[in-house]
């Protein structure tokens, strides 16, 4: 009999030794938690279509976060739901506007324990949902859309956001926030740049979770699915006009972007588990056609080890029990 000259099952025979071979590793100050809040709550309102998940009060926040900090994930990213809305975002900006309120209301009541991140786009604050100002012709103005964003990152740097998420896609944003940041004196706020954004079909139910005014799409501005390229090309833009780190978005579809974007740059690269993402998983398990869990826990360590350093999802805290009890 022929026998195999080497036996790679030897480092798979038992739990402890599959540990100590592991090549990746997901530990809970990897993972941030998205986490929205809107104006005028009393109590926390569920998402139907993202399951576990709810708009929070500010009240309802305050726990969570309080949570967070004890579960030592690594941070929470803030997105607010005004009220009202307008053309051009004029919330956003407002330093009694919900999004500013939640984050001097975060830091109060978790200090430095958490990094606690503000997202940094228009779309939440406008009556039409596009990330930007419109022209005339119903277009995005680039333009008028950075001086839009360098106020509201001015704003949610006074109210203490240690990380502004640049998420909505204008060429130069990046370097004119930072602009602006340094010239007020706010140069150790940390810039995430959302530098591989996808326009794709998986961010239908964070649209519900924000009320999203949108009409028609946003194709113009963020990438097209097709291009891996671009998406690196997008992230060596950023990182050279002082993006402290960088994004691809969706996880899970742009896999290879983020394998090629991690080997590009030499800053942090994260990856957002977005929502459709988590529906699906949900879904599935809802009608017991997957294993919940274990589904949950492998799709964070595909990111890892594609080659994510940290990890926005909405099962940051569940997954952050998960693995100490693993442990």
């Amino acid at each position: 009999m022929s026998f195999p000259e080497y036996r790679p099952r030897r480092l798979r025979r038992t739990p402890a030794i599959r540990r100590l071979a592991r090549e990746t590793h997901l530990v809970p100050s990897q993972l941030v938690l998205p986490l929205f809040v809107r104006e005028g709550l009393s109590e926390q309102v569920p998402i139907g279509s993202m399951p576990g998940v709810v708009q929070h009060s500010l009240d309802s926040l305050r726990r969570v976060v309080a949570e967070a900090a004890a579960a030592r994930i690594g941070g929470v990213m803030l997105f607010g739901v005004p009220e009202s809305r307008d053309a051009v975002g004029s919330g956003a900006d407002d330093p009694n506007g919900i999004l500013n309120v939640a984050t001097e209301t975060v830091i109060s009541e978790v200090g430095d324990a958490l990094v606690v991140q503000t997202d940094l786009c228009l779309d939440e604050f406008t009556d039409h949902g596009h990330c930007g100002v419109l022209a005339a012709d119903g277009t995005v103005d680039n333009d008028a859309t950075l001086e839009r964003y360098t106020a509201m990152g001015l704003a949610q740097a006074r109210a203490g956001s240690a990380m502004l998420g640049l998420s909505g896609m204008m060429d130069g944003q990046v370097g004119a926030v930072r602009q602006a940041l340094d010239a007020e004196g706010f140069t150790d706020t940390l810039i995430l740049a959302y530098s591989a954004k996808y326009a794709g079909a998986f961010y239908g139910p964070f649209r519900e979770a924000v009320d999203s005014q949108l009409k028609g799409d946003r194709r113009t501005y963020q990438l097209d699915p097709g291009n891996g390229r671009e998406g690196v090309r997008e992230a060596l833009l950023d990182v050279e006009e002082g993006a402290d780190v960088v994004m691809v978005k969706p996880a899970l579809p742009y896999l290879d972007v983020l394998a090629d974007v991690r080997a590009a740059v030499d800053v942090p690269v994260w990856a957002y588990q977005v929502s459709g993402e988590y529906a699906m998983i949900e879904a599935a398990a809802a009608h017991g056609w997957i294993d919940r869990r274990g589904a949950v826990l492998e799709s964070l360590l595909g990111i890892r080890r594609a080659g994510a350093d940290a990890i926005l999802t909405y099962w940051a805290l569940e997954a952050s029990h998960w693995l100490r009890a693993d442990l």
